[in-house]
């Protein structure tokens, strides 16, 4: 398939994850729809075109693993996972309900979920255990985890950063969803993070940047991420807008965790379905 057609097909796939990710959080009334909606076009290229996993064996040894660090942003994760095939979408409705697998942050004992997020911080510390774990039993395959801006306020995310150059874990690649946005503003407002370029190339750190909704540039940056052989751990900067598509949730802190109305819900619908693919970005 040429890649123009490929790259194509990536964007419609992520418009009906956004969908499918608004119908679960309304379903709920309750779940972060902000961070989702930001994520969903990198996960929709991770999951579609790099990860090298087995939906019908999901604790394969040989396969990539995938930590998804900001797990309040659990629901475009889940949408991803039940277009895999790890589970039923039928389960999508019971988001967030009692005595249902998808809870409001990822768990283990739902397939295709290498790492129970939630406490923000802990996630690429995680993924530097396993991919430490990994080089020392001689396997190849690559660990990827994704971690969010308001995160990266913690001092674990830099305590973790500095042992992965340390480690020189160049099976390491991490994702930073720079949405702008955290639960009670915009991050720079918050606890600005400065220049994340400088500051991971200061730690050792190979530093891709790109616009996260450009599925071109998600493509091309997870291509040279994947092929990285230097002895440094990769970290790919995903410019990113909170509440991508749907325009009264953009850069809109307020549905950083908040489900929509009927009648925002109704809205919301109606602009993802306006998206033209061929320009979103």
């Amino acid at each position: 398939m040429p890649k123009k057609d490929f790259v194509l097909g990536l964007k419609q796939k992520a418009k009906e994850f956004r969908k499918e990710i608004i119908e679960a959080v309304y379903k709920a009334q309750s779940g972060h729809p902000g961070g989702s909606l930001s994520e969903i076009d990198v996960l929709t290229a991770l999951y579609f075109h790099k990860l090298k996993i087995d939906p019908s064996n999901p604790n394969w040894e040989g396969r990539d693993r995938f930590v998804l660090s900001k797990g309040h942003a659990s629901p475009g994760l889940y949408v991803v996972l039940a277009d895999k095939g790890y589970f039923p979408k039928s389960e999508l409705e019971g988001f967030r309900k009692i005595n249902r697998m998808l809870q409001g942050h990822p768990e283990l004992s739902t397939p295709g979920v290498d790492f129970a997020g939630g406490s923000l911080g802990q996630g690429i510390s995680f993924a530097v255990g396993i991919a430490l774990a990994l080089r020392l039993d001689k396997k190849i395959s690559k660990v990827y985890v994704m971690i969010g801006d308001g995160e990266s306020q913690e001092g674990s995310v830099w305590e973790a950063s500095m042992a992965a150059a340390f480690h020189k874990l160049d099976n390491l690649v991490g994702i930073l969803d720079k949405n702008q946005v955290q639960e009670t503003g915009k991050t720079k407002d918050v606890m600005d993070i400065g220049n994340v370029v400088l500051k991971w190339q200061a730690f050792g750190w190979n530093v891709i940047e790109i616009n996260g909704h450009d599925m071109n540039e998600v493509v091309e940056a997870l291509d040279k991420a994947s092929k990285n052989k230097n002895g440094k751990p990769t970290m790919i900067i995903s410019n990113t807008i909170k509440g991508k598509g749907v325009s009264f949730m953009e850069l809109n802190y307020k549905f950083h965790g908040k489900a929509p109305n009927e009648e925002e819900y109704k809205k919301a619908m109606e602009d993802i379905e306006k998206i033209d693919v061929n320009k979103f970005k």
